[in-house]
């Protein structure tokens, strides 16, 4: 029997009531900024739901277009471009 890669669901929260637009990117879509738009809920806060496998994942808020740390993030590291992104461990 081989073992299987356990995907789990990660739920995101971005806080930014004035925002008109957040997005979820990370190494898990490419960096692209279209792959996991966010949705506002009536508590202001964005929400969306990514799987993912187990491992260290980067990733940050596009907010309004803007690169945005996760206050909530494990840790701080930095992209392929050198930017600070925000940094989750999934086991």
């Amino acid at each position: 029997m081989t073992p299987r890669t356990t995907i789990k669901p990660i739920n995101f929260m971005c806080m930014a009531p004035q925002a008109t637009a957040v997005n979820l990117v990370g190494d898990f879509n490419e960096w692209r900024p279209t792959a996991h738009p966010m949705q506002q809920g009536p508590d202001k806060a964005w929400t969306t739901t990514v799987n993912l496998k187990p491992g260290h994942h980067r990733y940050a808020f596009l907010v309004d277009g803007v690169l945005t740390l996760d206050p909530r993030a494990q840790g701080i590291t930095r992209n392929d471009q050198n930017q600070r992104v925000s940094l989750l461990p999934v086991s």
